[in-house]
């Protein structure tokens, strides 16, 4: 499939390593001639528009193109006249709705709303669910690929094209008419209904195969379609007819009905409550507190019959890890791993803020003369910007110079610090100026913001703007830093807001730029292609870039006093980085197929991932793809080391060896898991390399030597200031952050730590945690995240192998809710103050093997004082194993069982996970030594 799709490829995401690829340049020439980009007449007439100190235009400079179909022709939002002033969000899953990117498909390409996909056409809306994974592509990629079940819509429906008529946040109301009927059907992500509004006809659905009626009351009818259970509901009085495959139902005076597809048939009933229960919306709302980010996903919904206004919804694998809200036993399967389902219009996640600083910490492993050197190279070079011209080139050359200005700083180069500075500013304002060599420019139909010279259809696609902008909004929060006034609004922090605006608006009411624009919030993460016409859905790439932008508002946020954007920068970036660590690196191992042998992919699909990149099959690109540009914000990758190891083993074993290309990219990867493997390779080559172009010999000498000094980013403690890290070695934290505000304050970390942070400045200190070097001892006497450890232990050690202990057997007894011969993990000299709202949270891996009826159970408890009486005990339902190989996930959202006891201070206390099996007459086992083995109580 990657070959068919890069002949009507957005191109997106091709940008970096191109220029120094000549198989990838001729690759590119084949691809721009095969969709036939060229330039567009040039405007009549173009006005500046002011923007501060700054301007921008309100046409496209002469010869260039704006958004345009695969043969080169100017296109317009296919939106109804309802939807047409409002901003279109360009770059998500449905986007081919709105953007006809092929001029023979007025309907739409496949849309994965995940659990069900779905594709327009003239007689309506074709809904599938695949279930089973095609490997594809040598075996480098793997999809769920769109398949029709079904098709709904109205009899005798044929409609010319199909319009976007309606959006919120995760969901969709496309739109036929033919001039005798309209049809809207609402649909989105997690939605296991879809919601149809007609007129003109009977409700009409149109099956792939003849299906097989399981359960007929008249106006709800049960059908089986390609193995897959669909409830089918018409208005009360309605009666559904079965002819062959096609199902109708007269509507009355009605204009509604609608479809869900069942986890199973016994589940009809409890989806026949919300048949009626209408969505009308989706919002997602954030909320930075301290060092935690939550967010509320709610659905509207209006009652078409009754009363009934709650409704189902299925959770994704990176929300439902995250949430204490009550789950359903119904699940489904998607290209994420299993869906769970919530039966409620709202949930809840809540995750540690994975913090963002200007610059890893001051410490004495950087030799401050020979970094000094490697920054003069940059600075003074004869060209800094490496030949830049286009929007994408001089970003990567933007973020080159940022990354160096603090770290300039840091070892009192001060003259160095501030040439870099004006380099920086002076490019920067030569795009925020209207009218030269390169420039920004408005489209007043697609409410976009387009940098000219563009680059890999930033342009005629609208793809990548967030990869793109994020340089200059970071670059710029780097300036902002050192210079509050050139970032004022009077200035040029204007011409920064409309990157912004274009690229995450917050606002839902700006009528010039969209929500988010390509910022999924229920699928956790962004999507690159401007039209996603694509089969396979839409795609990301490079996820490292997508965390690039929200890093940059972090800063930004936080450099100019506005804490509304460095907490949605907070909750972009965490919500990001679990995606990541889940679907683009499978850090748990329960989300690729198995029959799918790769660690990791270089781009996630809707329908899939594959391990590979637009512009190269090079395992070095398909692994830094994702890691590019190594900065401040890149420290959220060291909370999966593990999974972080594999990646860089996997690399090097379809490498035949080491990274030769983009090795720094890779050693700075590898230092958020292994600092000193990392020196090692660092000091094997002693400066004798290329660094990759967004890279510097400066920057990575401190980011490796750094992390070698201080250890790794240790994550399960973080500050309650955004701008904040905590680093760990042999048993020392080194607790850092940065206080951009005027005025002195002090960071508290999650540890009970401290740090007296000075106005506009850094400040380090160290003190004991981490992993503890003794065996004896185990356990810190602070922290509130612990792994299973071999041996009995809970450990806030993340270098651990990986392993498995064996869980007894119940020996044919229920011993449901009484620990029977347990498997006992055990933290001692544990302090710490109950958290206002938290609760006990586990995440294990347990496998029955082809055993039956196992069931393992948890039991949490608490010695507040250490003196071996348990004074709070928590007992967790248990969870049912199938007879199948492979590690399932046994969470705290099975629910508590039993409670006794209060929770209250701990002085040296001991806390005790126990894992037994409650049922069956075999053994099970429990995995150790990973992320997917971790218990985190509710302390700080």
């Amino acid at each position: 499939m990657i070959e068919v799709l890069l002949m009507r490829t957005s191109l997106s995401g091709l940008a970096p390593g191109l220029a120094s690829r000549p198989a990838a340049a001729t690759l590119l020439a084949i691809a721009v001639a095969a969709v036939g980009l060229g330039p567009a007449a040039s405007p009549a007439a173009a006005a500046t528009i002011p923007a501060g100190a700054g301007s921008y235009s309100d046409s496209r400079p002469a010869g260039t193109s704006g958004p345009t179909t695969n043969t080169g022709a100017p296109v317009t939002p296919k939106l109804t006249t309802a939807a047409r002033d409002k901003p279109v969000p360009t770059n998500d899953w449905w986007s081919s709705l709105a953007y006809q990117r092929y001029g023979d498909n007025p309907y739409s390409t496949p849309m994965y709303g995940h659990p069900l996909t779905y594709q327009a056409k003239a007689s309506g809306l074709e809904v599938g669910y695949p279930t089973t994974p095609a490997i594809v592509g040598d075996g480098r990629q793997y999809e769920y690929a769109h398949k029709a079940d079904l098709t709904v819509g109205l009899s005798g429906l044929n409609s010319p094209d199909t319009k976007a008529d309606a959006w919120s946040d995760w969901t969709v109301t496309p739109y036929w008419a033919d001039g005798s009927r309209t049809f809207r059907a609402t649909i989105g992500h997690g939605m296991p209904f879809v919601y149809a509004k007609g007129s003109g006809g009977d409700a009409r659905i149109t099956t792939a195969s003849t299906p097989t009626v399981f359960s007929d009351q008249g106006n709800v009818l049960g059908i089986t379609v390609a193995g897959h259970h669909y409830a089918l509901f018409a208005p009360t009085g309605s009666d559904w007819n079965v002819s062959g495959t096609a199902i109708t139902a007269g509507l009355g005076s009605k204009d509604y009905f609608s479809l869900a597809v069942l986890p199973s048939t016994d589940a009809l009933a409890t989806y026949r409550k919300y048949a009626f229960s209408f969505v009308t919306g989706s919002q997602v709302a954030w909320q930075s507190t301290g060092s935690t980010v939550k967010a509320t996903y709610s659905l509207t919904t209006e009652a078409k019959e009754g009363t009934e206004r709650g409704t189902l919804q299925a959770l994704y694998r990176h929300q439902w890890l995250h949430t204490t809200d009550a789950l359903t036993p119904y699940t489904y399967v998607s290209p994420r791993g299993t869906m769970k389902v919530r039966e409620s219009a709202s949930f809840t996640t809540s995750q540690k803020n994975n913090g963002v600083v200007p610059a890893l910490p001051a410490s004495s492993g950087v030799d401050k003369a020979r970094l000094a050197g490697h920054l003069n190279e940059v600075a003074n070079a004869s060209d800094p910007f490496s030949g830049a011209a286009d929007t994408y080139w001089t970003g990567k050359a933007l973020g080159r110079l940022a990354q160096l200005v603090p770290v300039a700083d840091q070892i009192g180069e001060t003259a160095t610090r501030d040439k870099l500075l004006g380099l920086m500013k002076g490019r920067l304002q030569e795009w925020f100026t209207a009218g030269g060599a390169s420039e920004f420019s408005y489209d007043k139909d697609w409410k976009t913001l387009t940098g000219y010279p563009a680059s890999y259809g930033s342009d005629t696609e609208l793809n990548d703007h967030h990869f793109h902008y994020s340089y200059y909004v970071y670059a710029a929060a780097i300036i902002a830093q050192y210079d509050q006034a050139w970032a004022a609004d009077s200035a040029w922090g204007t011409m920064i807001k409309h990157l912004i605006r274009d690229t995450a608006n917050p606002s839902r009411i700006d009528s010039a730029y969209p929500f988010l624009r390509g910022f999924d919030v229920y699928a956790g993460h962004s999507w690159a292609s401007g039209h996603q016409g694509f089969a396979a859905g839409n795609n990301q790439e490079s996820s490292s870039e997508s965390i690039n932008l929200s890093a940059g508002l972090v800063l930004w946020g936080a450099a100019t006093g506005d804490n509304n954007l460095r907490d949605l920068g907070s909750f972009l970036l965490t919500t990001e980085s679990e995606a990541i660590t889940q679907y683009w690196f499978d850090a748990s191992q329960q989300v690729f197929p198995a029959s799918f042998g790769h660690d990791t992919v270089g781009m996630v699909w809707g329908s899939g991932g594959a391990y590979s990149t637009w512009w190269t099959a090079n395992p070095e690109e398909i692994h830094g793809i994702n890691v590019l540009p190594v900065t401040g914000g890149s420290l959220h990758l060291a909370r999966e080391k593990a999974a972080i190891k594999r990646n860089i083993a996997e690399m090097e074993r379809e490498n035949g060896g080491p990274a030769q290309e983009w090795r720094d990219l890779l050693w700075q990867f590898e230092a958020l898991s292994d600092p000193a493997a990392a020196k090692a390779k660092w000091d094997g080559v002693n400066g004798n390399y290329e660094p990759e172009q967004g890279e510097s010999k400066a920057h990575t000498y401190h980011w490796i030597n750094t992390l070698n000094a201080v250890g790794a980013p240790d994550m399960t403690v973080s500050g309650d200031l955004p701008t904040s890290a905590v680093f760990s070695k042999d048993g020392t934290r080194t607790y850092t952050a940065h206080n951009h505000g005027s005025t002195a304050r002090t960071v508290t970390f999650s540890d009970g730590r401290t740090l007296s942070v000075p106005a506009r400045s850094t400040a380090t200190s160290t003190g004991p945690g981490g992993s503890n070097p003794d065996p004896e001892e185990p356990g810190p006497s602070t922290g509130n995240t612990f792994r299973l450890k071999t041996g009995g232990v809970l450990t806030t050690a993340t270098t651990d192998p990986a392993g498995a202990d064996t869980v007894a057997s119940a020996d044919g007894v229920n011993r449901d809710g009484t620990p029977y011969r347990p498997t006992v993990y055990e933290v001692k000299k544990v302090n710490g103050k109950v958290a206002s709202g938290a609760a006990t949270a586990f995440r294990l891996r347990v496998d029955a093997g082809t055993k039956v009826g196992l069931a393992p159970q948890v039991r949490v408890s608490y010695d507040l004082t250490g003196d071996g009486t348990f004074d709070r005990a928590e007992t967790f339902r248990y969870f049912a194993t199938d007879p199948v190989n492979g590690w399932e996930e046994y969470t705290q959202a099975s629910g508590a069982q039993a409670t006794t006891g209060s929770l209250g201070e701990l002085k040296n206390g001991t806390v005790r996970l126990e894992v037994w099996n409650a049922l069956g007459s075999g053994t099970s086992q429990v995995q150790t030594g990973t992320d997917a083995a971790v218990l985190k109580i509710p302390y700080v």
